[in-house]
This record gives C-alpha cells, structure tokens and sequence, in this order.
C-alpha cells in the first residue's frame, strides 16, 4: 500500500490519478448548444452514481462501464484490465430507449438537466448471474435484487459529464473526493481512517472510532446520504445525530464529518470492497470493516465483508482494512466490549437491532444510555415523533 510520510502525501487515487468530469466552463462544449440531444432521466441511483464517476469517487471510472468490464467485475471483481472492483455500475434502460439513444445524450434528473452521457456501447445485462454473483441471492425480497430485476434490459457505456456537484440536502458536509482530500493536507493529517455508515450512531459505533483515533492522525465520519430502503432512519435525522455526538464527545481537529452521496445496493461483501476503494480515492488510508458490512436480512454471514478482502492484496487495496469484531455494552465490565475482550455470556450483554431500535422509536421510548449518548437518543426520538 501507499507509504504515508508527510501531510502531502495521501494515498493515490485508484488507477493513479483522480478522475475529474466536471463540465469546466470556456474549456468544454456550451450546454446551451445541446438542447437538440435526445435526454434520458436518471433515478436517484443512476444520478447518484452519475456524480461519484463524475467527482472522481469511483476513479478510475470515467463512466458506466462497458460489457467486458461488465462481465470482468461479476466474475473476477476487478475490471477488465486487473483493477480491484467488484460492484458493476452501470445505467440500464429498457429496449425502447436503447434503440431511441445513440452518440451524445442529454442526462437529466427531476426534470433537470444535469450532464451528458457520450454513448459507446450498448450490451444486454445478465440479470441473474449479477444477482447471484453480486448479491449471493436471486431472492426478489432482497432490495439490491429487487431494484437490479426492476431495470431496464439493455446497459449503456460511456464516459459522462456532470454539469454541476449536486450539494444536496447537506450543503456544508458535502465534499467532492478532491475536496476532502484539501481538508485533510491542511490538517496535517498523516493517516485518516473512514467510517462508512447508514444507520443511526449508536455507542458501539464510537468505540470502533476511538480504539482507531489510538492508531491513527484523523477519522472521516462519512455516513451515506443516497437513496436508502424505506424503512432506514431518514439522513437528515441521522446527520443530526452524528453532529450532536461530534459536539459533545470527540476532539473536534480530529473528525471529520462529510456525507457520502452514494446510493445503497445493500451487496454486502462486495459493496464492502467499493465503499473502502472509494475512500481511499477520498484520501483514507485506512477504513473500518465492522459486522455484516451493508448487509441487509441474513443473506450474508457476519464477517463475509471482512474475508471478501483477502481476494486482494494490500499493494492493490491501497488502503488498510481495519477489521472489527461485534461490540457491544457489558452490564459486568461496565463498557464497551467485544467477544476479544469480554468474559461474560451473553445474557451480561446489551445488545438492540436496528429493527428493535426503530420500533422504540416510533413508540417514543427512550434509548439506554449504554446503547447511545443521550443528546443522541433525545435527537433520534424527537425525529421519529415529528409529523
């Protein structure tokens, strides 16, 4: 992996260089000249993807890959040239439209247009050996499956153009790769390690990042902001919770907070590889692996995003992966602990699921303090008791 020596030398992008497909005003065409282009509108996954190719989050992409890298990323998780990647991003459409676009496209979003897409193939996608390959499961109830069969037929290749950086809903936290990158050279940071997360932040949560602010300079809160399943806690109720948790009880030259505005896929093992290469192209040199990593349901085993990594090799990752065990409150030894650590049988542990915590929530039921700070649990409750 890279060697970090100074504050100026942070990790190098995946594929050496960062990828940048921002329109540059005087130095590309006139959008105004591109108003005769046919348009595609863009769901919220495929704009979300759109933006992370764009800024460079996803480097080496320079847009929705082609079929032999299509096919390389199912069967091998690397591109077609031998670059670690292992989920397939690609824009579907139905037959109709692929027969409708060809060459340059006007890509548009809410009625907006937001970039363009310059056409170099069109290829019929495996539906099934995706699913099975990609999510481990051609089950419908998984929601990675059920989007994935939803789409159109046909995926369309090419380098894109993303006119403007969507700022969203979270304006102030919201950095391109490049930018974060500058936040953290000017804060001397040597080593920074990123958390990834789309569920509320809870006590368990702060104990992986502080056991990691032991080792290294800095740690980048980096929650996932896209679009999420219905039942997830709303990002703007959990961005409020991790700025409250930051306020109170970290040390505020060594956090980071900044969204990460991809969408899920809930793939787990292999969205687990994507989420820690994107953060390496972010400037992390290290990310946090914890349990069942962005799975969903009991379709992946409890550290399968752990062991998906030693497909790789550390020169290749170019990030180190710190991998963390369950954690959990112990009412015998009185903190956080995790099954390295603790003594005690389970009965001596406090533990709630996600689905159990949002159904306190709902009921407007306190959490326990040893699951999550108070400000935090006052924050969550209030956000699930609005109207």
């Amino acid at each position: 992996m890279p060697t970090i020596t100074d504050a100026a030398a942070l990790p190098t992008p995946l594929g050496g260089t960062l990828v940048r497909r921002l329109w540059q005003p005087g130095q590309d065409f006139d959008p105004a000249e591109l108003r005769h282009l046919p348009a595609l509108e863009l769901g919220e996954r495929a704009f979300a993807d759109l933006e992370m190719i764009a800024t460079g989050a996803y480097s080496p992409l320079q847009g929705f890959v082609n079929e032999a890298d299509y096919l390389s990323i199912i069967e091998h998780l690397r591109l077609a040239d031998g670059t670690p990647w292992s989920l397939p991003i690609t824009l579907p459409v139905s037959h109709d439209e692929a027969q409708r676009l060809h060459g340059r496209v006007l890509l548009t979003h809410a009625g907006e247009t937001v970039g363009t897409l310059d056409i170099t193939e069109k290829y019929p996608a495996r539906k099934v050996l995706e699913a099975r390959e990609v999510y481990r499961t051609e089950d419908e109830a998984h929601p990675g499956v059920a989007a994935l069969y939803a789409q159109g037929a046909v995926n369309l290749a090419g380098p894109v153009t993303l006119f403007d950086v969507p700022r969203g809903a979270f304006p102030a936290q919201h950095r391109t790769p490049a930018e974060v990158r500058q936040v953290i050279e000017a804060r001397g940071w040597r080593s920074t390690v990123a958390f990834q997360t789309r569920n509320p932040i809870h006590r368990a949560h702060e104990y992986l990042h502080k056991v990691a602010l032991e080792l290294v300079d800095g740690l980048l809160l980096h929650p996932l902001v896209g679009h999420t399943k219905g039942d997830d806690v709303p990002a703007d109720i959990r961005m409020e919770a991790y700025e409250t948790l930051l306020g109170h009880y970290y040390p505020q030259e060594r956090t980071l907070l900044s969204v990460y505005p991809a969408a899920m896929r809930y793939a787990g093992p292999r969205e687990a590889v994507v989420h820690a290469l994107s953060r390496r192209n972010y400037g992390a040199t290290h990310f946090i692996v914890g349990r069942d990593h962005a799975g969903v349901g009991s379709y992946y085993g409890t550290y399968d995003a752990q062991e998906i990594f030693s497909a790789f090799t550390p020169e290749e990752l170019g990030i180190r992966i710190l991998k963390f065990e369950h954690t959990f409150y112990c009412k015998s030894c009185h903190q956080m602990v995790s099954p390295r650590t603790c003594p005690h049988p389970a009965h001596h542990h406090l533990i709630l699921s996600g689905t159990r915590v949002r159904e306190k929530l709902r009921a407007g039921e306190h959490l326990p303090p040893e699951f999550t700070r108070p400000q935090v649990a006052e924050v969550l409750r209030r956000g699930y008791q609005r109207p």
